[in-house]
């Protein structure tokens, strides 16, 4: 019999930012020479920043797609910073109404950075105001209601507009089309989060062997956000039953002692490797089935615990649902029914 599974509200290897993450803003780079990793992105970026500045021009709008945690709002704020303008900064579910993104748009400078995070989530009217904006730099505004209603333009200074996404296929193709750079952010691999685990504890004032971070960096699915949040947990840890160093040992014993295991896996993914196996003898289950069986929402487990197991390898979609694959059953080192 499986035990019941309980879903924290906090997970400390979740992707999301948490209430207690604003410690974070102090590590982010304020430039592109500070910011790790992304070398492709940041390269197209740095030449696309550089022509616009050189012409005098708005820079183009800006696309940034990518799980969460990886630095697309920190990219945005480079982004304004390397131009040397203004960086203004809301989030889709933000802007309620038409009024509040003109409100928004009218008190732009020349040349000035709008930021929106989750910009799929934007609604259908405000997206249509949106797109003269993007375009031609212009607002259209209808004044007064039925047969005394007249459509008036308001021009308003060029910008740039920075729209963040995890889901870009969830965005509105007209919306997606005015987007003139498109820029796609990847998990970090465990070398490259060293260096980003080695700068934040540089700059927190936290001592750290290169074995202790590499320890920490492989648990860290690949996300920067999990990483600094790890390296903080593991300080305690050290300064505690250590000397105050996280070595590889230090950093060991206590990701164990979070339940986070050495690939990264938490109680609640292990939870669900286990009840895919001893209820549904490894699959295939469908979404609902497995949903129901772990009481959680469909979307959380699509959008939350799967992706990181995908990756993994430790499960496959099929058309008849999911299943636990060889490496799945050799990480919860339950033996692979071989028929």
């Amino acid at each position: 019999m499986v035990d019941s599974i309980v879903f924290d509200e906090e997970r400390i290897v979740t992707t999301s930012e948490q209430t207690g993450d604003d410690w974070q803003y102090s590590l982010r780079p304020r430039h592109l020479r500070e910011y790790i990793g992304q070398d492709k992105a940041k390269e197209n970026l740095r030449i696309f920043i550089q022509a616009a500045m050189n012409r005098n021009e708005a820079l183009d709008h800006v696309l940034l797609c990518g799980p969460p945690g990886l630095g697309k709002t920190t990219m945005a704020g480079i982004i304004a910073n390397e131009l040397g303008v203004n960086f203004r900064i809301t989030s889709g579910p933000a802007i309620n109404h038409s009024g509040d993104l003109a409100a928004l748009l009218t008190n732009l400078s020349d040349r000035d950075v709008l930021f929106i995070d989750e910009i799929h989530r934007l609604s259908r009217n405000v997206e249509e105001v949106l797109y003269s904006a993007m375009e031609d730099y212009a607002l259209d505004i209808v004044i007064g209601k039925g047969p005394s209603a007249r459509s008036i333009r308001l021009d308003i200074a060029p910008f740039t507009l920075i729209g963040a996404t995890t889901r870009a296929g969830a965005l509105a193709a007209p919306l997606r089309d005015r987007f003139g750079v498109i820029s796609r952010l990847e998990y970090y691999k465990p070398e490259e989060l060293v260096l980003v685990i080695k700068r934040a504890a540089d700059i927190l004032d936290i001592k750290i062997e290169d074995k202790g971070a590499m320890e920490i960096a492989r648990r860290s699915r690949g996300t920067p956000r999990i990483a600094n949040r790890l390296l903080k947990r593991v300080r305690d840890f050290a300064q505690i039953i250590g000397d105050g160093v996280i070595t590889d040992r230090i950093a060991d014993d206590a990701l164990l002692r979070l339940e986070v295991d050495r690939m990264g896996l938490d109680r609640t993914d292990r939870s669900i490797l286990s009840t895919m196996i001893n209820k549904f003898t490894g699959g295939p289950v469908g979404i609902d089935t497995l949903a129901a069986a772990i009481s959680e929402e469909n979307d959380t487990i699509e959008d939350v615990y799967e992706p990181y197991l995908l990756q993994l390898g430790f499960i496959n979609r099929t058309p008849r649902g999911r299943t636990v694959t060889r490496a799945g059953y050799e990480h919860m080192g339950i033996p692979y029914p071989e028929n």
